[in-house]
């Protein structure tokens, strides 16, 4: 996004300066990363950055509003409900598409919203290896509010860990070292020094939860939380000791309930620049006739799972659970970043922290996301080069 930066670093790229950096990657844990890692960091300038700054904060004024709870309480699923709610997510994370604002310049338009974890540690370890293995030049940083790596770590362990003991805090997620994100798991134990668990390892005794460390029944009094609800109930083949939804003496980060409470039910409520017109497709006056320029989402589904790109008018007419869908305006990627492979469209997603007794969120890091293809994903981008996961460079102010 800043031509003379952009072109001084393609002109510097190697394949083997890449192989190398994915091999160093691989090497890092003994795990071949399972998703593409781009050839790239995106590099952001001050005027876009503040924008994109400024669209994540009007997203969280409406999120700090005293009634967020009672306006967000359907979200929930009937019958996942989970006892013990915080005041607030601890977590949470804002995707932005960098679009044309018509008059040759770039502009922030949302994607959708998560009360959830995300790559947080990986995120920085990413940054990172770009710096180990490219030319980052100076004046350019993946964090923000003057974060630096020690106080960016120091702060993840007081949001995850707080005052608890690492070893009776987990990251909890079903079958870890199965999942396409486990690098971040593995840098989440590097960074906080906390364990990986898997849920069928959890062991219930009343109201206290524990599991096995190196042969010790070990109490687990806070949880990382990583498991999405979506795929828990797709998996009858787990046997399970406890349920999220089961009165546990445990604490949170971020709790169960705020991952449907942020999330694609948000986005009716808000407005502004960056936001694009959502409805619940229960509530929609009528069909829109231009139904090209909208895209179909299911509420609580994860990773674009169920999203209807193409919408026809039989797909909202059809639809069983009208409520659980919203109809969102399509919004326009520009071909942001030049390749030498020709242009990419990339996506970024905002990495809040929110401390207990807070007034708000702190942004503190990003992710970023780069596509040739028709939506940023995998499936989108299958043996396509210059795409894939990424961070952001942002100038600094």
């Amino acid at each position: 996004m800043i031509k003379s930066i952009r072109e001084a670093y393609n002109h510097s790229f190697t394949k083997e300066k890449y192989e190398g950096f994915l091999q160093d990657m691989n090497n890092a844990f003994n795990y071949i990363i399972d998703f593409r890692v781009s050839e790239t960091p995106v590099f952001m300038d001050k005027a876009l950055k503040e924008l994109v700054v400024k669209a994540g904060e009007d997203i969280i004024d409406v999120i700090v509003k005293a009634d967020f709870k009672k306006v967000s309480e359907n979200a929930i699923p009937e019958g996942l409900k989970v006892s013990n709610e915080d005041s607030h997510s601890k977590l949470i994370a804002i995707d932005f598409a960098i679009c044309e604002d018509g008059n040759g310049g770039l502009i922030p338009k949302l994607i959708e919203l998560q009360g959830f974890a995300s790559l947080f540690c990986y995120q920085e370890w990413l940054s990172n290896m770009y710096r180990k293995h490219f030319s980052i030049p100076d004046g350019f940083d993946n964090k923000f509010n003057g974060y630096t790596h020690e106080s960016f770590l120091a702060r993840m362990k007081e949001i995850v860990i707080a005052n608890q003991d690492p070893n009776e805090t987990v990251l909890l997620e079903i079958e870890p070292w199965k999942q396409k994100t486990q690098i971040d798991f593995h840098c989440t134990n590097l960074y906080l020094g906390i364990p990986v668990v898997c849920l069928t390892e959890v062991i219930r005794e009343g109201h206290q939860l524990f599991y096995m460390n190196n042969g010790r029944k070990t109490r687990i009094r806070r949880i990382y939380n990583r498991v999405i609800f979506d795929e828990l109930l797709q998996r009858k083949d787990l046997k399970l000791q406890f349920n999220l939804t089961e009165d546990v003496d445990v604490e949170w980060v971020a709790h169960p309930n705020w991952f449907f409470r942020i999330s694609k039910y948000t986005m009716p409520f808000l407005s502004g620049p960056s936001i694009p017109k959502s409805y619940f497709v229960h509530e929609l006056p009528s069909i829109p006739d231009d139904l090209e320029n909208w895209v179909l989402k299911p509420l609580f589904s994860f990773s674009g799972q169920g999203v209807v790109f193409d919408v026809q008018k039989s797909d909202i007419l059809t639809l069983e659970n009208p409520s659980n869908y919203i109809l969102q305006k399509k919004v326009k990627y520009a071909e942001a970043l030049q390749s030498p492979t020709g242009p990419v469209k990339c996506e970024i997603r905002l990495l809040y922290l929110w401390g207990e007794g807070e007034a708000r969120p702190t942004l503190t890091i990003n992710l970023g996301r780069m596509s040739k293809g028709k939506m940023i994903g995998v499936r989108y981008n299958e043996n396509l080069d210059w795409v894939g996961g990424t961070s952001f460079f942002l100038e600094k102010d």
